[in-house]
């Protein structure tokens, strides 16, 4: 059985990271020049055992837990699955991972679906497909914690802060961050943080997942099929995302920030423990562009 403890310490984004955004020289709209840090966006070749499944365009780090989360998302990879290694090459751009188990995927991967994603993500199969028979634990959800995560996440080091163009995703558990994954996709930084969760067996029944990004289907149905119950965004939603949440019985919360959220979906599961007219407004500093919505 999977161990339900949590591992230490916490990851978080490493914006010094020289390897993740380049220099790049500009003029601005007075002809003044400008030095600025960018993203870089790497393509990476995802194998399982001997079948390529998928080139993702990403920035390039924990290239193994992207692998991970991406197959164990898309069904690939059972939650019994016995991993032998995640092998990576990083002048090929390749990471391989290999299981116990033959598998063959040819059929389900002749299906599928491009998505939302802001770097466009591809669902193989059904999208559906994995969410029959779930069911997300009654967890709790304090206001507190909310805001006190907000506060973290939002002030955090981030190759955001550093150099924008890039979502994050966060796994929480009550009011404390666990990992913080960024990539240019929300979909990919999703699949990390899955990834991290699979190697290490930790289970999402007590955890919130936080997105930048929308709430839209592809995020509710990757959050449900890691088992948290709970999804939180500062941005909005789209209606097909709010009636999947409502059908698995998932937690929804958008445009959270400062002292305001909306809740969607799940609301049983909040304890407003929190006055929000004792909670700061956010710094404008460190607004993220979802907050102008």
């Amino acid at each position: 059985m999977p161990d339900t403890t949590t591992p230490a310490p916490c990851i978080l984004p490493d914006p010094k990271d020289l390897r993740l955004t380049r220099a790049v020289d500009g003029v601005d709209q007075t002809g003044a020049r400008h030095a600025l840090r960018v993203i870089e966006e790497r393509p990476l070749t995802i194998f399982l055992n001997s079948q390529e499944i998928v080139t993702a365009m990403t920035i390039g780090d924990y290239p193994e837990y992207l692998a991970l989360g991406f197959l164990r998302n898309q069904g690939m990879l059972h939650p019994d699955d016995a991993v032998r290694a995640v092998e990576f090459d990083e002048e090929l751009e390749v990471v391989v991972v290999r299981t116990e188990r033959e598998t063959s995927y040819e059929d389900k991967m002749r299906r599928k679906t491009r998505t939302s994603g802001c770097a466009v993500g591809t669902v193989f199969g059904d999208m559906m497909e994995g969410l029959e028979g779930v069911t997300l634990p009654p967890a709790e959800l304090r206001t507190s914690w909310l805001y006190a995560l907000a506060r973290q996440i939002n002030t955090a080091p981030s190759l955001y802060l550093e150099a924008g163009a890039i979502h994050g995703t966060v796994l929480c558990q009550r009011d404390a961050m666990l990992v913080y994954m960024e990539d240019v996709g929300r979909h990919n930084a999703v699949d990390k943080v899955a990834g991290w969760m699979f190697r290490h067996e930790v289970t999402g029944a007590d955890k919130i997942l936080y997105t930048t990004g929308r709430l839209t289907s592809e995020m509710v149905i990757k959050t449900a099929q890691m088992g948290i119950p709970i999804l939180a965004s500062r941005s909005g939603f789209t209606a097909w995302g709010v009636d999947i949440a409502r059908q698995v019985g998932l937690t929804l919360i958008g445009r959270m920030r400062g002292q305001r959220f909306v809740c969607l979906s799940g609301e049983e599961r909040l304890i407003r423990d929190a006055d929000p007219a004792q909670v700061a407004d956010e710094d404008r500093a460190h607004r993220r562009k979802g907050a102008e919505a």
